[in-house]
């Protein structure tokens, strides 16, 4: 019988037997006999058919449950499998490609996602570089004793700290003379007490070179920019050598040769001319030299240069170079000595002479000034940020110093125990923050 579930269901919701024939005949149009028949079968009868039907799922089970182990230990039926169902996808859902991918106009790059903020690029004198903020630098009163910096070991201290854009396109230079390019926001982003990374993971500089000057600039694809600047080398022995910026706007992962270093020498000093500017050196006895740029020729980056300043001895070195305007009125020459001494002095008091000569005196050279160590060109707006060997930094706003002579001894510009000497001095645009000030 076809419905031996709704007959059995019919027979066991009746509470009498009438009642269980007329469900019978009322569902099925059974007569009285026929109902009266299968009422009559036994139990046992009834439970025996669903007895088959059982058997029958059972056997169906086990059909499946052979067919997918057969499945899971042959991969070539999984493949099978997989090919017919990507073929079913296929001809149900398959047709042509509706969209168009190409690249677009105004694709977005790596700077985009970037904020061109302003920060403070540090590098150390075993080679370790980071990028901070410049808020987390405060302004403090000329002579003060500074604040925590970067955690360098013993033998480290901070020798290079300058501002940069996070987009602008970073030169360094190295004391052998190569040339390498970084992006700012590419350098490792720490707070001030951190260390920072090894150049050495970031770039191909051997082991036994060292930066040793840096050049900031916003766009190396500005072909009017490139072609009418210069990039002024100066070398610790009083070598100068000046190159057109164009030499040095195609970066190369292994970086390139930027000036011949003679032996015995290397590289101090690289700034950013415009073929107009005045050079101003100095040297480690307090004597600076003033001549104008175009005493030097442009040449082409394997050249060695020309004699810029004479040095009073095979002890002597020459401490830093600028690059001064000579028509500012805003600007004066900062110097600064070892022992935290410095002070201002107007371009005007630095008489200009030809290159090759011992210049004049730029600071009273004495015990308690100890060597020269820095010469920097700024202005009333800027702050000089200070950097001793262990670490101490000092933010002063240069409107603090006043002018003075340039044979002076200048004032202190930081204090220092008897042991400690300042690693680094560098000049930074002041941020008028009130918050910021001490």
């Amino acid at each position: 019988m076809d419905n031996i579930d709704e007959v059995i269901r019919i027979i066991r919701q009746s509470k009498t037997v009438d009642e269980a024939r007329e469900g019978l005949i009322s569902a099925f149009s059974f007569s009285e006999i026929q109902a009266k028949a299968i009422l009559d079968m036994r139990l046992q009868r009834l439970v025996s058919l669903e007895i088959e039907k059982v058997k029958e799922e059972y056997a169906e089970l086990q059909e499946k449950i052979a067919y997918y182990k057969a499945v899971l230990a042959s991969e070539e039926m999984q493949r099978g499998i997989v090919k017919d169902e990507l073929d079913e996808i296929k001809d149900k859902y398959g047709d042509v490609r509706r969209t168009d991918i190409s690249h677009a106009d105004d694709e977005i790059s790596i700077e985009d996602l970037i904020p061109n903020e302003e920060v403070v690029i540090t590098i150390s004198h075993l080679g370790y570089i980071k990028r901070t903020k410049t808020d987390e630098f405060k302004q403090q009163s000329r002579g003060g004793k500074g604040s925590r910096g970067a955690k360098t070991k013993d033998a480290d201290f901070v020798e290079h700290m300058f501002i940069a854009n996070n987009h602008n396109y970073l030169l360094l230079f190295t004391e052998m003379g190569r040339c390498y390019w970084l992006r700012a926001f590419e350098v490792p982003e720490a707070s001030k007490t951190s260390q920072g990374r090894v150049l050495q993971n970031i770039l191909s500089i051997p082991q036994d070179d060292k930066v040793r000057a840096y050049i900031k600039i916003e766009n190396l694809n500005d072909e009017e920019f490139i072609n009418n600047n210069f990039i002024m080398f100066c070398t610790k022995k009083g070598m100068v050598k000046k190159t057109i910026v164009e030499a040095f706007s195609r970066p190369r992962v292994n970086g390139i040769n930027a000036i011949t270093i003679n032996e015995g020498d290397q590289l101090l000093e690289a700034k950013l001319t415009n073929g107009e500017k005045e050079i101003v050196m100095a040297n480690r006895g307090g004597r600076a030299i003033r001549f104008s740029e175009s005493k030097v020729r442009p040449m082409g980056r394997t050249a060695t240069g020309v004699k810029a300043m004479t040095l009073d001895g095979d002890n002597d070195q020459i401490i830093g170079m600028l690059s001064a305007d000579p028509t500012s009125a805003t600007h004066s020459i900062l110097v600064v000595s070892e022992k935290g001494n410095g002070k201002r002095s107007p371009l005007d008091d630095y008489r200009i002479t030809n290159r090759g000569g011992k210049g004049v005196k730029t600071l009273q050279i004495t015990e308690k000034t100890g060597k020269l160590i820095g010469i920097l060109w700024v202005s009333e707006f800027d702050d000089v940020m200070i950097t001793t060997a262990d670490g101490i930094i000092i933010r002063t706003p240069v409107s603090s110093l006043r002018v003075m002579g340039r044979a002076t001894q200048g004032v202190k510009l930081i204090r220092l125990d008897d042991n400690e000497f300042i690693a680094d001095v560098t000049v930074i645009r002041r941020v008028e923050n009130a918050d910021e000030e001490e």
